[in-house]
């Protein structure tokens, strides 16, 4: 966990205290177990679950605001967790809701809440475009994520309906994100985004381009967003 803590600090610029590190420790453990058992991710090894899923998780704090930081979070497509898990540990007094419609995967999620004693966390095995349009979760985040679940002009349909207004959406992506962004402009605008800024993410040992593509909510998005579950993905907004 040694160079996780000093990667977290010369990366992100963040300090992870002991009983976060003790909590992230407990995760890779439960994680590695279950992952014997159940197919929850690809990523099986130590080096690589502390790289690829721990700080590449923390790596979202690079696109937060320390003057106004969020008290409600959505992950949509969490999987395992990542990246809500790990900012949950990060940032102990938000409330987190995350999104799995792999119903193995949410159970995990749900263990691992209960497991390392997190408060205002909720799992929902639910479609993203379901949960969009739930009345107590439309509109309601200060702040959605999520890992590379969709291309970006889908990706976009499930995060900015659950932001305030006001509110940001942060994307993690490959190489191809500032493509994506291009071909996702007119999504972005049609659901009340702006793109913010695309910030470029270097991951020890990982060769693979990493960036936060990251925006504003400027505007209300309007009730026909999210259209209902597979629409999105088969004809995207554009």
């Amino acid at each position: 966990m040694e160079k996780l803590i000093k990667d977290a600090r010369d990366i992100v610029g963040l300090t992870l205290t002991n009983s976060q590190v003790s909590a992230l420790q407990v995760l890779e453990q439960e994680l590695i177990d279950w992952n014997s058992r159940f197919n929850l991710t690809a990523i099986r090894d130590v080096e690589g679950i502390r790289t690829k899923h721990f700080l590449d998780s923390l790596t979202i704090h690079l696109a937060l605001n320390s003057q106004a930081m969020p008290t409600s979070i959505i992950d949509v497509g969490t999987g395992a967790g990542f990246p809500g898990l790990p900012l949950k540990i990060l940032l102990p007094r938000i409330k987190l809701t995350l999104v799995e419609s792999v119903h193995k995967k949410a159970h995990f999620c749900e263990h691992m809440v209960e497991r390392l004693g997190l408060k205002d966390v909720l799992v929902l095995a639910e479609r993203a475009e379901d949960v969009g349009r739930m009345v107590n979760q439309r509109q309601a985040y200060d702040l959605a994520v999520a890992r590379a679940v969709a291309p970006m002009a889908v990706l976009v349909e499930y995060l900015l309906p659950l932001v305030k207004l006001g509110g940001v959406v942060v994307m993690q992506k490959g190489e191809s994100a500032h493509a994506e962004a291009q071909a996702a402009a007119r999504a972005i605008e049609i659901l009340g985004g702006r793109l913010k800024q695309i910030i470029p993410v270097l991951l020890p040992g990982v060769v693979e381009e990493r960036f936060l593509v990251v925006l504003d909510k400027v505007a209300m998005t309007t009730q026909e967003y999210p259209r209902k579950a597979g629409t999105p993905s088969k004809h995207p907004l554009g």
